[in-house]
Formats: C-alpha cells, structure tokens, sequence
C-alpha cells in the first residue's frame, strides 16, 4: 500500500473500529511512517544522551543500493511478512524454503504477530505499535505473492492492467525487465501495481503460473480485517480473534469501497488528499476531522522530538535534549519498531522454521 492506504484509510478504519480521533491519529500515523523512517543509527544530544533509532524503510524505487535492498531486516519484518505457504507453525508448503517467505493474506505468522502486538497493550508504546502492526497486516493483503529477499520468485513478466500507455511504455518496460532480472526483491518488477486500490492486472511469476489480481477486493477485504484487529485491541481480545468481531459496517464498507474505486489518481499522494478531503467534508459516521501527514520538518513528531528540520541526519549532528523526548511520539515509535521487529525475527518466524536474520 501506499500513503492513501497506510495513513488515511487506517485512519478511518480505526475510527470506525472505535478509536477517538487522538488515538487513530497516532496509530495511522505509526502506520504511514513505516515508509518514511529511512534513517538509522545513534541520535546524540548535548547533554552526552543517547538514543539508537532503526530504520523500517529504504527508498522504494533506488534500486542501485543491492545491499540495502537485501537488508531482511528491513523486508521482511516491515512489508513482506512471511506467509508459510498459508500454514500453520510446525507444516510446510511444498517447495523450497522461498516459498515459506512468500506473504500471505492474513496468515497464521500474521495472526502470531496480532498476538505479539496486543502483548505490549500496556506498553507507553502501545498505540505506536499498533500501527506498525497494521502497516505489516495490510500488506500481506497488497504484497501477497512476492517476498521480502532478492529471488527469481519475485520476477514478473508479461505484466498487464489493460492500460497499455502505462504496461508498454519503454520506460516501463526497461523498468520492469531491470528489476526483474537484477534485483527480484518484494514487488518492485511489478512496479507500484500492487498498491494502487482500483486497479485490476495480471502478471507471470516467478514460478511461472498465471497471476489475476483484483485490488479493488484485495483492499476492501484488507480494510475489513483491520477494522476487527483494532476492534480486538479496544477489546483486549489476547487471543486476536478477529473472526469474532463485526468488522465494518454494511455502510461503512460499501462507503469505503465506493472511495477505493473512485480515486484513481496515479499518484499515492494525489489519493492520500482525496482522502483527506473525504476526512474533513464529514463524509464518515464519525464526523468532519482536519487530518494531515508530516513525515519530516516542522510539525512532523520527528521536529517536535529532536528539533531536526532536515531530511536526512549527518553522524556528526547534535540535537538539543529536553525531558519530553522520552514521551514524544517520535521515540515511542521506534521504541515499538524495535519490539516488533525483535518479536519477529527472533520470537515469532522461528516457530515456522524461518530464519532469514
């Protein structure tokens, strides 16, 4: 998913899931910047504190850095959760062990990380945590089928959406044959067809087996999922169970999907401000709401954390210290990215024979 999805429709599912306006403002927040937290390492202060952040992103679309396009602790963890072949701890799919890498819609690795999550419900990070957990579950709707390593599983060819302007044009067409034959990590051969919520295409994976995707369902099943996780978080459910929760509403749902439908823009960006109008005219039960994004600069939670108005720290930056930092939105985020991606990596796919760290 892109930004329209990971911030502003988590947004409205949390709300319509029961959350108020300040709780699903931090939890879509912690959800879109999964794919912004770029920056890694020690964060120094003047008076000789010190904080060690992770990254849960590298840029998309720079596939000139191999090494950090094969960084599994970024893939893996953050958008191309694991999906066991569709099975249960202790079974294996047929094949070779890629195939226990590819996601899954909803799997039970994705039911394991829900109950890992709400384990930390009375953590000062709990909100936090619960959004980085939803950026993860609804890309196992999106990212089903490819996985988070460099493998000749990821390759695509014969993409099509049945605009031939976009599957045609040489630049696509260089673009897709690079990825694929270069560096076959996730769904990059595939472009950003995966995370547009209109569209309807197919493509030859890896395995060379004929592929149809309808993202329109693909997003409106993802959406009702995450409603009834959020629905267990309000309702403390340890066992996550979503099955038993209600989910959207009927006209909450067909509201929603009639959205996904109509914004058709290209740009994720251009589809996150049709969002956000719909937000603020009252289009949802839960009344008219001025949302916004700032991933960096002033207003962004990283600006009201450290001070930092640029986009990217140098080594040798020195940032004022002051006691709010431990309470600020921008450390508890990290805070839970290094929980979650510790309960992974070392608790929760070992259970499934997978060790990719």
């Amino acid at each position: 998913m892109q930004i329209d999805g990971h911030h502003t429709l988590t947004y409205v599912v949390a709300r319509l899931a029961g959350l108020d306006h300040e709780d699903a403002d931090i939890v879509a927040y912690s959800a879109q910047y999964v794919d912004e937290a770029t920056n890694k390492g020690v964060i120094k202060f003047d008076n000789g504190a010190m904080y060690h952040r992770t990254a849960s992103a590298h840029k998309m679309l720079d596939y000139r850095n191999s090494n950090e396009l094969a960084n599994h602790r970024v893939w893996v963890p953050f958008h191309f959760l694991p999906g066991n072949g569709g099975l249960p701890a202790g079974e294996n799919p047929t094949g070779t062990f890629i195939e226990k890498l590819i996601c899954k819609p909803d799997s039970y690795i994705a039911r394991d990380m829900l109950k890992s999550m709400l384990g930390d419900k009375d953590k000062n990070y709990s909100l936090h945590r619960l959004g980085i957990t939803l950026h993860v579950y609804a890309d196992t709707f999106a990212h089903q089928g490819f996985s988070g390593v460099n493998h000749k599983v990821n390759e695509v060819t014969d993409l099509s959406s049945g605009k031939a302007e976009k599957d045609d044009s040489f630049i696509e067409k260089m673009k897709n044959f690079f990825v694929s034959t270069m560096f076959p990590l996730g769904h990059g051969a595939s472009l950003s067809h995966p995370d547009k919520p209109f569209l309807s295409w197919s493509y030859i994976d890896g395995n060379g087996r004929a592929v149809q995707r309808d993202n329109h369902q693909i997003f409106c099943d993802a959406a009702d999922a995450m409603c009834r996780v959020v629905q267990c978080y309000i309702a403390n459910d340890k066992l996550m169970n979503i099955d038993k929760q209600l989910g959207l509403s009927g006209t909450d749902k067909a509201l929603i999907g009639n959205l996904l439908a109509e914004f058709t823009s290209e740009d994720g960006d251009e589809r996150h401000a049709s969002w956000l109008n719909a937000i603020s005219s009252g289009k949802f039960s839960f009344g008219a709401v001025r949302l916004e994004f700032k991933p960096k600069g002033v207003g962004s939670w990283k600006h009201q954390a450290i001070n930092q108005e640029k986009e990217k720290d140098k080594d040798e930056d020195v940032f004022p210290y002051h006691d709010d930092f431990l309470h600020s939105n921008w450390k508890l985020f990290h805070d839970a990215l290094q929980a979650h991606r510790f309960d992974i990596l070392h608790d929760i796919l070992p259970k499934y024979g997978i060790c990719v760290a």
